[in-house]
């Protein structure tokens, strides 16, 4: 529910710069590809470092990106299933890369394991959730929703990054663990979805 008003909201302010990047001839798969690799870049220039907060920032900046990419192609009409499918293997990447290199900086540079241990979860969890949904929409059903979509992950995430960059002590690892369970929460509650969308009769 979160992730739908975060949307609605958001979209008053990306749904006019999608139709200004569509008019100076830009496409939504080249935003999605740019808003991509620039994220990627910057959370492995970072995160790595211990520039958490900086990083957090301008991530959060790049990541963005995965909503004006939507923008445009409402803008535009150009929403192809090549580009869905591009955005979500984008997505993957992305999600994969900024889990991976907290996770790095966790355990090579604060040599702190257990909150390693909690982002690899994460990376796992974030990966799984996305894959049961797409296996489902694969078979024709419908396993969308959870307590922890990729919205909340981020903003959950972030925040604790963030303010650990900031010197708040134990918000990151709150955030860490709450996120864990979230997430393997959300996989059951999609593996539930599934269930029952295969027991109704088509």
């Amino acid at each position: 529910m979160l992730n739908v008003f975060a949307r609605t909201a958001f979209s008053r302010v990306s749904d006019p710069i999608g139709a200004w990047l569509v008019r100076r001839g830009l496409s939504p798969n080249a935003v999605t590809v740019v808003g991509t690799v620039a994220s990627v870049a910057t959370a492995l220039w970072f995160f790595p470092r211990g520039c958490l907060f900086v990083g957090t920032v301008v991530v959060t900046f790049f990541l963005l990106f995965d909503l004006l990419d939507g923008a445009m192609a409402r803008a535009g009409g150009k929403a192809s299933e090549f580009g869905a499918v591009l955005d979500a293997s984008c997505d993957r990447i992305a999600d994969g890369v900024l889990f991976g290199s907290l996770m790095w900086w966790a355990l090579v540079v604060a040599d702190h394991p257990v909150r390693g241990l909690g982002l690899l979860i994460c990376l796992v969890s974030a990966q799984v959730i996305s894959y049961v949904k797409a296996r489902a929409e694969a078979h024709g059903l419908r396993a969308d929703g959870g307590m922890a979509e990729r919205a909340q992950r981020f903003v959950l995430v972030l925040t604790g990054v963030g303010l650990h960059g900031l010197g708040v002590p134990y918000v990151l690892d709150i955030a860490v663990w709450a996120l864990v369970v979230l997430s393997i929460l959300t996989i059951g509650q999609r593996l539930r979805a599934v269930q029952l969308a295969s027991r109704t009769p088509g």
